[in-house]
């Protein structure tokens, strides 16, 4: 990268993206690609100088490569298919620039699939259960050969469920004030977790210490089932817990999307984060947030 401030371009920034603006030192000159005009004002304001350009046309990407000397992609891959045509479309743009150095992947740890309530780390074999986390598999793959063929350090985020109380769909307590069930504990998975802010701050971490082609899981000490981090979200908040269904119960009520989640299990070891970014979880408890002054 440039030792005279380097540009950063983040893909995809929405609610983490504006944390990482947050979190950036002023030595960054930041872009932020954007498919909707309408939040060019909210970017300037936040701190970046909004590019408007659609993943899915890749015609509006013009140049992008040329642009920035690192890249943070934080988009998600298209709804549909076992493919991630918005990374290919990206990744060309890239190319045709020849400027980045180093680019940050912010994948999903559903690529693991069920591990039957295990200890997971890194160099566990992916095998997704679901087209969403295979299009992110394909994504993974994508942009390490990307990185192997170019040269660029490219370091994929394995990231689990995000959350905090000021998240637009991501505070937990909405779920539990819903009445949204859980699984009885003889039938309930473990779950992985990790702040927001801490996020962010880890992605700014590997933009500056991630190594080559290197796989990374971004996620908190906790080690909590789902219906245990429910219950405690709940005694936290001062809400009633939420009820508990058997799993076949659960398969007769509620939609595939939410069974999706019940029905795959593990937890995920942060050593490897923790040494290479050195970073310190500002929140490393989901106990530990919900705690926190407002």
């Amino acid at each position: 990268m440039s030792r005279a401030r380097p540009t950063l371009l983040i893909v995809g920034c929405g609610d983490v993206g504006l944390r990482v603006l947050r979190a950036m030192s002023t030595g960054w000159r930041v872009l932020a690609l954007t498919s909707q005009p309408a939040r060019r004002a909210e970017l300037r304001a936040a701190g970046a100088t909004p590019l408007v350009g659609d993943l899915d046309d890749p015609a509006t990407l013009g140049r992008l490569g040329a642009l920035a000397d690192a890249v943070l992609h934080l988009a998600p891959p298209p709804t549909a298919g076992d493919d991630d045509a918005r990374s290919r479309h990206l990744l060309r743009a890239l190319a045709r620039g020849g400027r980045v150095r180093r680019l940050v992947y912010a994948s999903t740890s559903g690529v693991y699939g069920d591990a039957g309530g295990a200890w997971v780390d890194e160099s566990r074999a992916t095998a997704p259960t679901t087209a969403r986390a295979r299009r992110r598999v394909v994504a993974e793959a994508l942009w390490r050969w990307y990185g192997r063929r170019s040269g660029v350090t490219v370091t994929v985020l394995r990231v689990p469920g995000i959350y905090a109380l000021d998240r637009a769909g991501g505070d937990p307590r909405e779920r539990v004030r819903r009445g949204a069930p859980v699984l009885h504990a003889a039938d309930d998975v473990y779950t992985n977790h990790i702040h927001a802010d801490d996020l962010a701050r880890a992605c700014v971490a590997a933009l500056h210490r991630g190594l080559p082609q290197r796989v990374l899981h971004v996620c908190d000490d906790s080690e909590l089932k789902m219906g245990d981090y429910f219950d405690l979200v709940a005694d936290c908040s001062g809400l009633p817990r939420p009820p508990r269904l058997t799993r076949e119960q659960a398969q007769a009520q509620l939609s595939p999307m939410t069974l999706s989640f019940m029905s795959e299990s593990r937890r995920l070891h942060n050593r490897r984060m923790k040494r290479e970014l050195r970073l310190r979880l500002r929140y490393p408890t989901v106990q530990s947030a919900l705690a926190a002054p407002a």
